[in-house]
């Protein structure tokens, strides 16, 4: 039984991290990660972003460095040669080239906060999978078309991919859940350096040869969602199954901002947050992020918390923020 588990943490996790809000970010994510995880028998990567792409300095600071680094976590640097300051959502593709391809990898957005154990997790890294915590936010078909199926099949048609097999066929026809779309908050797969290399072809060839089909369609934000299903699914991979439930669920959180986190996730989270940040030495780099300094050392995320009912909160994101907002308290 032990030597299953043994097998079952084979792998790495990554997240990036560079100057400003992500590398406080990766501070929570490190800690958090090792407390839920202090078995895990793979390697904690940081990607870290460098190169001339950028018009300043991303490299994380030293404080913060040091503390990643005493949280067991390996800072490995990526040079960005397709992405950078024009795309910053292009560093999680660019990061998979660095990553140590000797064993398979798991990806999670750094505003990520863990609070299980990802051994409870039954991935399958033949079959690549990514987060079903998403709306429908692309594409948005136009009036006279295409819609959906001629937006998507397009795409796996490119890529010469069998488009009947990814759709959902408990969902209508026209309907957004129908077509494998994910949010890219995690993902995963077998080889690092195989999957990220045709993440980075499916993805410069829809921005750099667009198809007639996505003439109306924004290409940023989403490039990295638009690509990313239909890596997925020339890999095998498709929509996650029960035994992935963990994440986004009882073993990771993705909050996205601390407001929102506040106002929104479960006690688990918020008392997780608030003790892997207590201790002296975090408390002295991490207050010189003002969200972390007002929203959990001043006690006024504990505000926000009050402002909502958890059983009940408000169907549309907008309002939550704007709501917050009024209070002054969106802090990012």
């Amino acid at each position: 039984m032990a030597q299953k588990q043994t097998r079952a943490q084979n792998y790495n996790v990554f997240c990036i991290a560079q100057h400003g809000r992500l590398e406080y970010e990766a501070i929570l994510f490190a800690l958090s990660f090792r407390e839920a995880n202090p078995d895990f028998a793979g390697r904690l990567i940081i990607a870290e972003p460098q190169g001339p792409r950028w018009r300043n300095d991303p490299s994380i600071s030293a404080p913060v460095r040091a503390l990643l680094e005493g949280a067991g976590a390996e800072i490995i640097p990526f040079e960005n040669k397709v992405f950078g300051q024009s795309y910053p959502y292009g560093n999680k593709i660019e990061a998979l080239a660095a990553l140590p391809d000797d064993a398979p990898f798991v990806f999670f957005d750094t505003d990520t906060v863990f609070t299980g154990a990802l051994a409870s997790v039954g991935f399958d890294f033949a079959r690549p999978a990514a987060s079903m915590r998403r709306e429908g936010s692309w594409p948005e078909p136009p009036l006279y078309g295409p819609g959906y199926a001629g937006i998507w099949k397009c795409l796996y048609d490119r890529f010469g991919l069998d488009f009947d097999s990814s759709l959902d066929l408990t969902q209508p026809d026209e309907y957004w859940e129908r077509y494998l779309y994910f949010n890219a908050g995690w993902f995963f797969g077998e080889s690092p350096r195989a999957f990220g290399k045709r993440f980075l072809d499916y993805a410069t060839s829809i921005r750099n040869d667009t198809p007639d089909e996505l003439a109306c369609q924004s290409l940023d934000p989403w490039l990295d969602q638009i690509a990313l299903p239909l890596v997925i699914h020339s890999f095998g991979g498709g929509r996650p199954g029960p035994e992935l439930a963990g994440l986004d669920g009882s073993v990771t959180c993705h909050y996205r901002t601390l407001p929102l986190m506040y106002a929104r996730e479960s006690d688990a989270v918020i008392d997780t947050v608030e003790r892997v940040l207590a201790p002296n030495p975090i408390k002295k780099v991490m207050k010189l992020y003002e969200p972390v300094k007002k929203l959990v050392y001043q006690g006024k995320g504990r505000k926000v918390r009050g402002m909502f009912d958890r059983n009940d909160l408000p169907r549309r994101e907008k309002v939550i923020r704007n709501t917050i907002k009024r209070e002054g308290l969106w802090l990012r």
